[in-house]
């Protein structure tokens, strides 16, 4: 099966309509201030209007205040949580929510106990560690990936049209989530990227055979 594909950082109603029309599965509304890709309540109210049934609609917080999520819960109607930051396995569960718990990777990190970590996790999700939060757009190293998580996967961290073929078919992630990728300018999607994101996933996703067994 081809992964679910999550396509992040929307700001705008036409580009909601339009990721869903691409075919992404969930999409994602970033609930971070410092980022260019943050919205409002109110925007993220319009934002989720657009969201038709069967398409999920994904929260991403970093570091939140438990108050600040539930408001926000309370306003939209956000079907998982997208934990980005320092938050603990108890801060995650209280919110009687699904979670997704995001991995920063680099060299010498552990990711088979930081999974373990997050036993509540419905997947980990990878993505580059840079200063700050968020992978910057900029692809991990992929070798530095278990053969076995433990728990599902998630592939983010710098893919695109030309690359995330090759992810999927070497990794075989639950889901990829893009957001740079697909963009004209940050926070702005491109509807031609977004359809190619899709299909490349799409045709990976329909090759024979364990794309684990490439790795090297």
């Amino acid at each position: 099966m081809a992964p679910r594909i999550k396509i992040c950082g929307l700001t705008r109603v036409e580009d909601v309509q339009q990721a869903v029309h691409a075919g992404a599965d969930a999409i994602g509304l970033v609930f971070y201030p410092p980022s260019p890709r943050y919205v409002d309540l109110p925007t993220a109210v319009r934002l989720a209007r657009a969201v038709p049934p069967f398409v999920s609609i994904v929260g991403l917080f970093v570091n939140a205040d438990p108050l600040t999520v539930r408001a926000t819960l309370a306003a939209v109607p956000i079907h998982l949580l997208q934990l980005h930051g320092d938050e603990d396995e108890a801060y995650c569960r209280q919110f009687d929510r699904p979670y997704i718990k995001a991995a920063r990777v680099r060299p010498g990190m552990d990711l088979l106990q930081y999974a373990a970590a997050f036993p509540g996790a419905q997947a980990i999700l990878l993505d580059a560690f840079v200063d700050g939060y968020g992978g910057g757009g900029r692809v991990f190293d992929w070798s530095l990936v278990p053969p076995a998580l433990g728990r599902p996967l998630i592939l983010s961290g710098g893919l695109d049209a030309e690359n995330v073929a090759a992810a999927v078919c070497r990794l075989r992630p639950e889901a990829v989530d893009v957001s740079s990728g697909v963009e004209a300018s940050k926070g702005i999607k491109d509807v031609g990227k977004m359809r190619a994101f899709v299909a490349a996933v799409r045709a990976a996703g329909s090759m024979s055979g364990d794309g684990r067994e490439m790795k090297s």
